[in-house]
Parts: C-alpha cells; sequence; structure tokens
C-alpha cells in the first residue's frame, strides 16, 4: 500500500467511527506506529485530523469549519457526480439560488450554457464563476464576507432575500441528521441559508456522504423543510431510508 492510499485510509476510518489510534493502525495497515505517527502528523497540517493522545479525531467532530481552499480537494468525485445528479432539478428558465460551498461551486461550473437562467448567490467563488456567462444574469447579495466560506452574511443579505423568490434554492451544509436537520458551525451563515431556503419554492441539498450523521452548532432546517437530498452513494442506503422517511426525497449519485 502506497503512503497516499495509508493515508486516505486512515482518514475513512477516523471520520467513520469518530476517532483512530496508533497502535490498532499499525497492526491494522501493518506498519510501525512511527509510519502511522507521521502519517497522522501530515494529515493534521492538510487540516483534516487533530492528533490527540495515543491518536487522532477528524476536525469534523472538533466543530472545526475548514477554509473553503481546504475542502475544495476534499471527496473530489463525490462532489463532481453529486453536482451532475443536481442538475436534473435545474430548471429550463427561472431563477435558482447558489448557496455557498464547494460542492455548489461544481454546479455553478456544470450549468448548462444554452439554458437562460436568473442566479442569486452570496458566494463570491459562485459569483466569480458565473459573471461571464451570456445565458446567466447574475445577482450578488451584499453583505459582510466571511473568511472562511467566502459568503456573505449580515442583515444585508438577509434584507435583500426578502425580495425575491425563486424556483429553486441548491443549498450547502456541514451537518445533516435525522433530529438535527440541517447544520452549520456558524450563526450567521445559518441565517442566511434559513433565508435561501425561505426565498424558494423547493430546495434541493447537495452534501457528500461525511456530512450524515453530524451535528454543527447552528441550526438551519429541519428536513421536513427540504425537498431533495443528493448525496453520494458512498452514504449507507440504511441511512438514506431514515432521511427520506423525515421529509426530503434522497438521491445517491
Amino acid at each position: 500500500m502506497y503512503a497516499t492510499e495509508r493515508q486516505q485510509e486512515i482518514l475513512r476510518r477516523a471520520r467513520e467511527s469518530g476517532r483512530v489510534g496508533v497502535k490498532e493502525l499499525a497492526e491494522m495497515l501493518d506498519v510501525t506506529p512511527e509510519t502511522v505517527r507521521r502519517d497522522l502528523t501530515l494529515l493534521e497540517r492538510r487540516g483534516l485530523l487533530r492528533r490527540m493522545h495515543g491518536g487522532a479525531i477528524p476536525v469534523e467532530r472538533l466543530g472545526i469549519e475548514p477554509a473553503v481552499s481546504d475542502r475544495e480537494g476534499r471527496m473530489a468525485g463525490e462532489k463532481e457526480r453529486i453536482a451532475k445528479a443536481a442538475l436534473d432539478e435545474v430548471p429550463d428558465g427561472g431563477a435558482i439560488i447558489l448557496d455557498a460551498g464547494t460542492t455548489t461551486i461544481r454546479l455553478a461550473e456544470a450549468l448548462p450554457p444554452d439554458r437562460e437562467l436568473i442566479v442569486v448567490t452570496h458566494a463570491l467563488p459562485v459569483a466569480s464563476l458565473l459573471a461571464t456567462r451570456p445565458n446567466i444574469t447574475l445577482h450578488v447579495l451584499g453583505g459582510m464576507v466571511r473568511g472562511r466560506t467566502l459568503a456573505g452574511v449580515g442583515p444585508w443579505a438577509l434584507r435583500a432575500l426578502q425580495d425575491i423568490h425563486a424556483d429553486v434554492a441548491f443549498l450547502g451544509t456541514n451537518g445533516i441528521t435525522v433530529d438535527e436537520g440541517l447544520t452549520t458551525p456558524d450563526l450567521a451563515e445559518a441565517a442566511v441559508k434559513r433565508a435561501l431556503v425561505a426565498a424558494s419554492q423547493r430546495t434541493v441539498v447537495l452534501a457528500d456522504h461525511t456530512k450524515f450523521g453530524r451535528a454543527d452548532f447552528a441550526h438551519v432546517a429541519s428536513l421536513e423543510q427540504i425537498d431533495t437530498v443528493i448525496t453520494d452513494s458512498g452514504l449507507e442506503p440504511e441511512f438514506a431510508e431514515e432521511v427520506e422517511a423525515a421529509g426530503p426525497r434522497v438521491v445517491r449519485a
């Protein structure tokens, strides 16, 4: 097993179980504890794990919100499949809202060039991608820009959203559970996400399977308020059924 493959396996197991131990990893991977410690250190430098005594835990368990640049390359294949599946939810014309997030960025990249659309966003990366597209009428919400997500938040964004009604809002989320619904680490960003839901006729959530089972600090919406959740095939079918029982249709891309 190559070092990259080994580190991916360590990260997968950490996210699956909530933590990993040096001794157990060394035995499972048939390497020395020193090799495991080096892998954990490298994963910590990449912002994916946090070292603890005897092992490590994924940053998601700490409530740490990685920056957009740190999240961009994670689950890349899964995010591409989610974005492709989300194209089926894009209307032939009309207005859509694109939330901040690395998966919504991929959806923005994939929007068809031959379809006239009004796009509303508070995400600077999304806006920069669509600003020169001739088939897109782009509306960018104002507000204070959060450095971690490059998204506008605050009263300006909330006031602007009161004046619109879109056909579909494509929402990102940091966490999704049956009991807590959608959650995110920041209160201001949660408020904007709630306003995005209120400003749209339908809401489609784009979330890879690592977001499921995680509950963050700030509540966004219950699953009853969501129409469709698009995720990847890494989500266990049993979990998908539980989410569907709570309200939204679940698509595993």
